[in-house]
């Protein structure tokens, strides 16, 4: 029996709120961790070849605003389909009961990143 490509749409939203969480990452946890570990050189190399870091740090509320956004997307596209059916051929029930628990685990993976880079903007910086 021949599977069925996989649909990647249902992937797409939590691919999405992934990949906005780590732009978080990278605008402000990212940074914090090399001046804590006394990388600063390191950083400071790290911004002269990418001075978009510099953007993404000075506007971090839009990045995070954003991140939001496509989690809250995210968590709820997942949140609708739980109960969708999937296709009666064995093989392709497999494999669409396997997307939809990648998707909570993209999405649990996004949230933890989003957590992290939002310590790191937002609370580390009034204790550190």
């Amino acid at each position: 029996m021949m599977m069925q490509p996989v649909n990647k749409k249902n992937l797409l939203v939590p691919g999405l709120s992934l990949l906005t969480s780590l732009g978080t990452l990278v605008c402000c946890a990212l940074p914090a961790l090399f001046v804590t570990l006394g990388a600063g050189a390191a950083l400071a190399g790290l911004v002269s070849t990418l001075p978009q870091l510099v953007w993404l740090s000075a506007h971090k509320g839009a990045v995070f605003t954003l991140a939001a956004v496509m989690l809250l997307l995210a968590g709820f596209a997942q949140w609708k389909s739980r109960n969708a059916p999937c296709p009666a051929d064995p093989a392709q029930a497999l494999v669409c009961q396997r997307l939809r628990k990648a998707g909570w685990w993209i999405w649990g993976a996004a949230m933890a990143v989003y957590g992290t880079g939002f310590f790191f903007a937002f609370v580390a910086v009034r204790f550190l």
